[in-house]
């Protein structure tokens, strides 16, 4: 690991997605300049999405100018909005609508449109009442998927004929909304032992720096408890949590002093070059995005699920983003970026970055508003 200044407050990357972009000249969508993504970023992508340099490029470019079309695209849809996300396949923003009526203003800001059965506000009523139930361990995690217009229940395949998760399944099922998938393994979150030359420690915990804020930086609220101290890979005091939430809410953020400062940086560990954060514009489903943590480094995918109710041993914590990401144990707290913009914090998940699996993120902008807090930006 190359250990220099500036890696006292940077932090790790994610996921991101298969498939080549192809869009018509003819497509209404607004011109945005190529992201400025790290030749680290485009070389992960290649590395777990199949993907050639020029696939990875155009990728990008396609998912910042549907980033970029989100909220003009989902308020022409209104009340008839059924969900957006990210078509990898077309390049372009897909926006699911109820009523047709509806569709030529969606495609005349450029963006896709797939007439559905049930409005997002009627999935997110659904899930919510998921939300107010006890799930048993069995039960995963669980979320609304646009794409299949539908609630998501995962449950743990080696659990489906547990009694508790067949009685909350029967009790989601009376929404009339949910589906019901199989997963291989219940989430788990990504903290470890103590173990040398690693980002940062409390207690007995070793934990990766999330993204830097001015005066601090964000991670994840499984690590510490607001008060605890706060050491470097070199073992020297960083300062400690001023603020932290888990379960429920898996976020923290920890102040900065004794000669440490933030900087608006994703570590890159020697492995590939490090990457610029220039923004939190909170990429779409279906869009790549990027990992990078203490113990796993750099791995990418793409974003699985918004808004998921993720169901830990230690209880459930709510708003996750679900990637196909893998993680491993002192990856906690790391960052997810897409393109050259933050995502969110690395809070857990199931797998490794040897057989694969999933993971979730806490979005940085539901962090930054909770404390109040200004993210670091190039």
């Amino acid at each position: 690991m190359v250990r220099t200044g500036l890696s006292a407050l940077l932090v790790l990357g994610a996921w991101a997605g298969a498939g080549t972009l192809q869009a018509s000249a003819s497509d209404a969508v607004p011109s945005v300049a190529a992201p400025q993504a790290s030749a680290g970023i485009i070389t992960a992508m290649q590395r777990d999405l199949g993907l050639t340099r020029s696939q990875a490029e155009t990728r990008l470019t396609a998912e910042k100018a549907a980033t970029s079309l989100q909220g003009k695209a989902r308020t022409a849809a209104g009340a008839a909005l059924g969900g957006s996300w990210f078509d990898a396949g077309s390049g372009r923003l897909a926006v699911a609508v109820t009523d047709a009526a509806k569709a030529g203003a969606v495609r005349a800001t450029g963006a896709e449109v797939h007439v559905v059965d049930h409005t997002e506000r009627e999935l997110n009523a659904a899930k919510h009442r998921l939300d107010a139930l006890s799930a048993p361990s069995g039960v995963s995690s669980w979320h609304v998927d646009p794409r299949a217009n539908t609630v998501v229940v995962n449950v743990v395949a080696s659990e489906r004929a547990d009694n508790d998760v067949r009685a909350f399944v029967a009790q989601a099922r009376e929404t009339g909304l949910v589906t019901v998938k199989e997963t291989a393994e219940a989430p788990q979150t990504f903290s470890a032992g103590t173990v040398g030359g690693d980002p940062y420690y409390t207690g007995n915990v070793r934990c990766s720096i999330g993204f830097s804020v001015h005066g601090g930086f964000v991670t994840a609220g499984h690590c510490g408890q607001a008060g605890g101290a706060v050491r470097g890979w070199d073992g020297s005091a960083i300062g400690s949590f001023q603020g932290s939430s888990f379960p429920d809410n898996d976020y923290a953020w920890v102040n900065v002093g004794s000669g440490w400062w933030t900087v608006p940086v994703v570590l890159g560990w020697g492995t590939v070059s490090d990457q610029l954060v220039r923004g939190s514009n909170e990429a779409p489903i279906g869009a790549s995005i990027c990992r990078s943590g203490s113990t796993t480094h750099w791995h990418c995918g793409n974003v699985l699920a918004k808004n998921e109710t993720v169901n830990y041993s230690q209880g459930a914590v709510h708003q996750m983003t679900k990637t196909s990401v893998c993680a491993e144990p002192g990856d906690s707290g790391g960052s997810f970026i897409s393109g050259d913009q933050a995502q969110g914090v690395t809070s857990g998940g199931w797998g490794n970055c040897s057989s694969g699996g999933e993971t979730w993120h806490q979005p940085i902008n539901e962090i930054l508003n909770r404390y109040g807090l200004t993210l670091h930006t190039a």
